[in-house]
C-alpha cells in the first residue's frame, strides 16, 4: 500500500495551535493600558452604578480573586449593567496611542505555519483594535473574545452552548436593555460583609458571565475553535489563567516573566524570545500520525476573522 507508507512516513508539526492571550502578553504590560483599565473600571463602578467609592478598592479586590475579572464579580453580586456600555466605558479611553507596531513579532508569528488564535476576556472592538495599533492584523486565524462566550446577555447561569459561536459567526448582541436604577441595596449581595463574618455561612452567588481563569470558559473555547489542549500552546501573563489552562491539558507558556510559576511549561520574558525559548516551534514532530478513515461526513472548519 503505498498510499499508507507515504502516510506513516509523514511528519507534522508538534502543536496543532497556538493559543494567545492578547493584554499584556503581546505587549508588554509598561504600555500601560491596564493600569488604564483598573482605572476606568473603577470609575465606572462609581459613576454608573452607584458604589461608595471608599468600598471600591476591598470591592475590586474581592471580585477580582474570587470570580477572575470585576465585570464577572459586580454582575455575581446583583447589578446588571449593558456589557457593550461596560466595554466602551472601560476601553474608550484607554492610552492606546502608547501601542506601537511590532514587526519583529509580526515577522516571528507569521513564520510560523501553525493555527493561530486570540483568546482574551476582553470585547472584539477593543481586541480588534489593539491588533491593528501593534500591527498584527492578519497573524491570526481568528479572535475567541467576551462576544464569543456571552454572545447574549444572561441574567442567570446558564451552560447552553448552542448560544456560543466564534466572532462574526453571530449577530446576537451582547447588550442588555436592563437599567440599573430599578436595583435596589436588598439586590447586591455583600460580598465584603460576607468576608468580614468569620463565621459566615452563605455560599457565594455565581456568575452569568463566562471568561478565564474559569475552566468551564476554557473549555467552551477549546470547543468553539475545534482545539486539542495536548497539542496547544497556551501563551498568557496571567498566573491563574496559566494554571487554569494546565488543569484543562493545555501546554502553557507564561509570558512577562522568564521564572516559571506552577504549571507553566515555559517562561518567556517578552513575545520576541519566542524562538529562542521554543525552538520546538519551528521543527517538524517525526512522530508517526495514526492513521484515520473518512467516514463520510464532511468536516466544516469554522472561519473567524481577526
Amino acid at each position: 500500500m503505498e498510499f499508507e507508507s507515504q502516510f506513516g512516513q509523514a511528519q507534522r508539526q508538534k502543536y496543532d495551535c497556538l493559543l494567545f492571550d492578547l493584554d499584556d502578553t503581546l505587549y508588554p504590560v509598561s504600555a500601560g493600558l491596564a493600569a488604564g483599565v483598573l482605572k476606568n473600571i473603577k470609575d465606572y463602578m462609581v459613576e454608573k452604578l452607584g458604589i461608595d467609592t471608599a468600598n471600591i478598592p476591598e470591592l475590586c479586590n474581592l471580585l477580582y480573586k474570587n470570580y477572575g475579572t470585576t465585570m464577572a464579580g459586580i454582575r455575581a453580586i446583583g447589578y446588571d449593567f449593558d456589557y457593550d456600555e461596560y466595554h466602551s466605558y472601560v476601553h474608550g479611553r484607554l492610552p492606546y496611542e502608547n501601542l506601537k507596531p511590532d514587526p519583529v513579532l509580526r515577522t516571528l508569528l507569521l513564520s510560523l505555519p501553525i493555527r493561530k488564535i486570540i483568546f482574551t476576556n476582553a470585547d472584539k472592538i477593543h481586541a480588534a483594535k489593539t491588533l491593528n495599533k501593534l500591527g498584527l492584523e492578519g497573524c491570526f486565524e481568528g479572535i475567541i473574545c467576551f462576544e464569543t462566550l456571552n454572545p447574549v446577555h444572561k441574567t442567570v447561569v446558564s451552560d447552553d452552548e448552542d448560544d456560543i459561536e466564534f466572532v462574526g459567526g453571530s449577530t446576537a448582541s451582547s447588550s442588555s436593555s436592563s437599567s440599573t436604577s430599578s436595583i435596589t441595596r436588598e439586590d447586591i449581595f455583600d460580598i465584603i460583609g460576607h468576608f468580614s463574618r468569620t463565621n459566615s455561612t452563605s455560599e457565594l452567588p455565581k456568575t452569568p458571565i463566562v471568561c478565564k481563569p474559569s475552566e468551564d470558559a476554557i473549555e467552551k473555547a477549546l470547543k468553539i475553535a475545534n482545539i486539542n489542549p495536548q497539542r496547544t500552546l497556551f501563551f498568557e501573563d496571567s498566573v491563574r489563567n496559566i494554571q487554569s489552562g494546565k488543569r484543562v491539558g493545555l501546554h502553557t507558556v507564561l509570558v512577562g516573566t522568564s521564572h516559571r510559576c506552577k504549571g507553566a511549561d515555559y517562561a518567556l520574558e517578552s513575545m520576541h524570545n519566542i524562538k529562542e525559548a521554543i525552538p520546538d516551534l519551528w521543527e517538524t514532530d517525526k512522530k508517526v500520525p495514526e492513521a484515520t478513515y473518512n467516514s463520510g461526513k464532511v468536516v466544516v472548519e469554522t472561519s473567524v476573522t481577526a
